[in-house]
Order: C-alpha cells, then sequence, then structure tokens
C-alpha cells in the first residue's frame, strides 16, 4: 500500500518560515520523482518544485529564491523548506511521486496540510 503522508503546514505570519515534511511508504523511493504542488482558495492545483531521485530540482518561477526542495533516501523523505512566506502562498499543499523511469501515468498523492499566511 503506497502512503505518502504531509506534515509540518499551519498558520504562519508573512515572512515567515515552515518546512513541509512528505514520508513515502510503498514504493521505492529512490526509483520515483518528488514534488510538491499547491491548490489556493478556489483555484487550480499548481506545481511547486520537483526533485529527481538524482537530486535535481525544478521550480515554480513564482516561489524561486524562496522555496527549497530536498530528499533524504534514508528516511524516504521530502521537504519543503518555505521562507520569506506571502499571503499569496496560503493553499493546501500537496506531495506527489511518479515513476522517473517508466512512461507512465500512474502518480501518487498525499491527502494535503494547509498552509495559512495570515496576520
Amino acid at each position: 500500500q503506497v502512503q505518502l503522508v504531509e506534515s509540518g503546514g499551519g498558520l504562519v505570519q508573512p515572512g515567515g518560515s515552515l518546512r513541509l515534511s512528505c514520508a513515502v511508504s510503498g514504493i521505492t523511493f529512490r526509483f520515483y520523482v518528488m514534488g510538491w504542488y499547491r491548490q489556493p482558495p478556489g483555484m487550480q492545483r499548481e506545481l511547486v518544485a520537483t526533485i529527481t531521485p538524482d537530486g535535481s530540482a525544478n521550480y515554480a518561477d513564482s516561489i524561486k529564491g524562496r522555496f527549497t526542495i530536498s530528499r533524504d533516501g534514508a528516511k524516504n523523505t521530502v521537504y519543503l523548506q518555505m521562507n520569506s512566506l506571502k499571503p499569496e502562498d496560503t493553499a493546501v499543499y500537496y506531495c506527489n511521486a511518479r515513476p522517473a523511469y517508466l512512461v507512465t501515468t500512474i502518480e501518487y498523492w498525499g491527502q494535503g496540510t494547509q498552509v495559512t499566511v495570515s496576520s
């Protein structure tokens, strides 16, 4: 059974920081591209960042320089360090896993964690 379990969301003031974690089980972590997506209120889900098995990262323009994605193969966990948070970063953040070496539509999602940036 594949599980992606996010944690670390919450309420933070503008300019603050949060670190999201996503613990992964049921798949061979090193064979998957891991990603973070977010869905702001009333809007579509959008890409935040992805990281390949070899550590290459890709970021959405809106968060470049403020967010950092990383992964720990020993813990089967992917992280999203979020700094200089803005109210427009308010969203439900989702963890995603998709195979790195297969052409497939299979992917896995976590249940999401709420991030609210407000004073």
